[in-house]
């Protein structure tokens, strides 16, 4: 899906209280851009880092302006951008092109366990299928992605959510997006968060399927790339 406004570079000044960002465009302006990422940033967040920000002219909008990427020295892109990958993989599910995940009817934010949602439900083709999405930005050694960046409660609830699912006999993937251009594979940081790690671990017993697919990202916008290999926690 392309950026609906074209991106424009910028150098990160710092980003504070989670959702903000002071940013230096390239005329020497600085200015403050909503952060869409309530997570740690691990890495993705430090002053000087070359950036991407969306601009806008919507008036209902505090902030003319959306981080959407960091520029690696590499030439590689991070999204940083947590409601991008819903939004993406919605319009790859309903256009068949994630081929573990086919089916007639693709329904977001169904509710389900404990007064949760999942982020999407496919139905039609054998037993409901209860996808669950984590973005995933974080790596600390080469070609790695990691999930989480920091502590997630949330995340681990998640997990036992499906878990219960796959026992009553649907179907549950949780579905690991890499917004990470330089990804060959993906992990579970369970140094970082040793509960999450716990639950996948478990959820996986219990039947749950992990996917994790990369990203093709440019300034331009961000699809769906391939298939990456998932390492399971070890138990």
């Amino acid at each position: 899906m392309d950026f609906p406004t074209a991106l424009i570079p910028a150098t990160l000044e710092k980003r504070y209280k989670r959702f903000l960002a002071d940013c230096r465009l390239e005329d020497g302006r600085v200015v403050t851009a909503h952060c869409a990422n309530p997570g740690s940033m691990m890495g993705l967040a430090e002053p000087g880092a070359r950036i991407w920000l969306e601009p806008n002219d919507d008036r209902k909008k505090k902030l003319r302006f959306g981080w959407r990427l960091v520029e690696h020295e590499s030439g590689d892109f991070t999204g940083v951008d947590t409601s991008l990958p819903n939004r993406m993989l919605k319009a790859a599910l309903i256009a068949g092109e994630v081929p573990e995940l086919v089916a007639p009817m693709v329904r977001a934010e169904v509710m389900y366990g404990e007064n949760s949602r999942i982020d999407f439900c496919l139905t039609g083709a054998g037993p409901d299928t209860y996808v669950e999405v984590k973005s995933v930005t974080l790596s600390r050694a080469p070609g790695t992605a990691e999930f989480p960046d920091s502590v997630t409660a949330r995340g681990a609830k998640h997990m036992g959510e499906l878990a219960a699912m796959a026992r009553a006999g649907h179907r549950a993937v949780i579905f690991y997006l890499v917004q990470r251009t330089d990804a060959q594979s993906v992990r579970i940081a369970a140094d970082i968060d040793p509960t999450y790690g716990a639950s996948v671990s478990a959820a996986l017993a219990a039947g749950v399927e992990p996917l994790a697919y990369s990203c093709r990202i440019t300034p331009a916008g961000v699809t769906l790339g391939e298939r990456l290999p998932f390492i399971p926690p070890v138990a």
